[in-house]
């Protein structure tokens, strides 16, 4: 077996050392923005440490973790990168929001054939941003390049929030009854799921994702960043006492919402309580989608539900109103009947 003659280094194996350090010094001051009461230490150590705040009287930590899925097929092909980072962070925290969870800390893993600095910033730039706005410390994560793991100019990326609620506190659905209320909570489009079948509908379709869609582009409308409920959501929790959230994601409306509500009964939400957005509605006309299959795979247009008592539905819409989101009363709980679903869309 022949031998090199000459040594071998890290770059022979296609590693960009100097790369890596570049992107470093980049990212650094991103995840610094994001700092808030807890961080210990941050970015550079083998691990990051975090304090939970001390007015915390018996804190649970809540943990959770995601990808952004095929969407980021999307995000190649129109070489857009700085909206995907926020995708990132909201399919997490908005997940363990639902259990009254403050988010405190997000780390995240990008991974990759070749690292390109500036695609690679413009995405942790995303997660910074999206960890402001979830009020969550950035403090630590991975970048690992591997060549021939991908192809030239595409990615991965991973997640992982932990936060913390009372224990006293947590949201389990367990307190929802017959005759609540079920409030729901616009998204800001598909959020980041179903986009299999969304790409799989742009191919069918032959659709220039650079033709003009409303005040956009088709691409722009698909690519639109998931929405982050955390704020207005907390905020309401402190003021109302709210039984259950379901985030809409895998699995749309019909398969989340059961998921926070107890066994023998059934959501029972009004189709003309909202309009589908025109996302939803191209896409839906494009592959020719039938309703139960629109309601299984997408979120069209409810990104998160809460349930509350009937006596305080009006209350809560109006508290996450006057926090800049669209709510609105979508249905109510009722006792199940036999074989029926636990979730309606009628």
């Amino acid at each position: 077996m022949p031998f090199m003659t000459t040594p071998l280094t890290y770059r022979d194996a296609g590693v960009d050392i100097d790369a890596g350090d570049a992107l470093v010094e980049r990212i650094k001051p991103l995840a610094r923005s994001t700092f808030r009461e807890g961080v210990l230490a941050g970015l550079g150590g083998f691990g990051a440490l975090f304090e939970v705040p001390k007015r915390y009287r018996e804190p649970v930590l809540v943990s959770g973790t995601d990808g952004v899925g095929t969407k980021l097929k999307l995000a190649f092909r129109l070489d857009r990168h700085d909206t995907v980072g926020i995708d990132l962070v909201a399919m997490s925290v908005n997940d363990i929001l639902v259990q009254g969870a403050e988010p405190l800390f997000f780390l995240d893993y990008f991974a990759c054939g070749r690292l390109s600095v500036e695609t690679a910033a413009a995405v942790v730039g995303g997660i910074a941003e999206g960890c402001r706005q979830a009020g969550c410390a950035l403090i630590g994560g991975e970048t690992a390049e591997m060549p021939s793991m991908y192809p030239d100019g595409e990615y991965d990326l991973a997640g992982f929030a932990v936060g913390a609620v009372e224990k006293d506190g947590i949201i389990d659905g367990t307190g929802i009854v017959a005759g609540d209320a079920i409030v729901a909570l616009a998204s800001s489009g598909p959020h980041s799921n179903g986009y299999s079948l969304i790409r799989r509908v742009v191919e069918v379709a032959g659709a220039d994702l650079a033709s003009a869609f409303g005040d956009t582009t088709l691409g722009e409308a698909l690519l639109a960043p998931t929405r982050i409920y955390v704020k207005p959501v907390l905020d309401l929790v402190r003021s109302v006492p709210v039984k259950g959230i379901a985030h809409v994601t895998g699995g749309g409306i019909v398969e989340n919402v059961p998921r926070v509500i107890p066994d023998g009964l059934t959501a029972a939400i009004r189709r003309a309580s909202w309009s589908m957005p025109a996302v939803f509605e191209w896409l839906q006309a494009a592959g020719n989608i039938e309703d139960a299959e629109m309601y299984r795979v997408f979120n069209c247009g409810v990104g998160m539900v809460v349930v509350v008592a009937a006596s305080d539905a009006d209350r809560t819409v109006e508290k996450l109103r006057s926090a800049g989101e669209t709510a609105w009363v979508a249905g109510h709980i009722r006792r199940r009947t036999p074989d029926e679903s636990p979730t309606i869309i009628a």
